[in-house]
């Protein structure tokens, strides 16, 4: 199973973070919309859920990811995690060190780690226990109040070492944003507002993923050097996870 989940993290381009939206009541609903749209990772980030109800969403989370052939993420909580059995955990900085969450979670689980410097991403690369890391915030965001914006140059720095690890742009990104984003290095990416304040989050999706597929074909993988090589059925587009 951890091999297949790091092929699709690693084939993922469109990652989602969504809180609960208990305001809406409508998280069933709007996971649906997301992933009908090619989000291919999704991920519950709310702060303000307790353990219980956080363990009942995150069930919600999972059946719907299935239904999708999706990925989901728990952020944070390894112990979250290990009780929900989900198949991606995402820890920050001041988390749970790496060899810790290994040591609970064991080896099957893939591991996210958030990088906000050239060091901390350098780290998260000869990592062997970390499987992706994100990139960020490259814009100031209300999702993550008082964390510095890092901007474009750091996506410059880090693209340049060519990482082998999977690793994604975070903070701020949106439609408007995503040609910058691109441009800068970076081939997948997390939103939030783009698509959980969207009056349409499936087609906010859709353009999303669309967009991507336009301005970065290959992603990270390319068949003898190019997109779409012999053998490939993509024809240059890049893969929507279980679709």
């Amino acid at each position: 199973m951890s091999t297949d989940t790091r092929a699709r993290l690693a084939a993922a381009r469109l990652y989602l973070c969504t809180d609960a939206r208990e305001d809406r009541g409508d998280l069933e609903d709007f996971l649906h919309a997301a992933l009908a749209g090619g989000v291919d990772v999704v991920q519950l980030r709310d702060k303000t859920l307790d353990v219980a109800r956080e363990l009942e969403l995150q069930a919600t989370v999972a059946r719907v990811a299935a239904e999708h052939g999706a990925l989901w993420a728990v952020n944070d909580r390894a112990d979250v995690a290990q009780l929900a059995g989900a198949p991606v955990v995402h820890m920050g900085q001041g988390d749970l060190p790496v060899p810790a969450v290994r040591s609970l979670l064991g080896p099957e689980p893939v591991l996210g780690r958030s990088t906000h410097s050239a060091p901390q991403a350098a780290e998260a690369e000869a990592d062997q226990d970390v499987d992706y890391f994100c990139v960020g915030p490259l814009w100031a965001t209300p999702t993550k109040p008082g964390r510095s914006a890092v901007g474009l140059d750091l996506l410059r720095d880090v693209a340049a070492t060519r990482p082998k690890t999977p690793w994604f742009a975070i903070g701020g990104v949106d439609a408007e944003r995503l040609e910058a984003v691109v441009g800068a290095g970076a081939t997948r990416v997390v939103v939030v507002r783009a698509i959980t304040q969207a009056a349409d989050p499936e087609r906010a999706a859709r353009e999303l993923r669309s967009r991507l597929g336009e301005l970065a074909p290959c992603g990270d993988v390319s068949v003898d050097g190019r997109c779409g090589g012999p053998g490939s059925d993509t024809d240059g587009a890049p893969p929507i996870l279980g679709r």
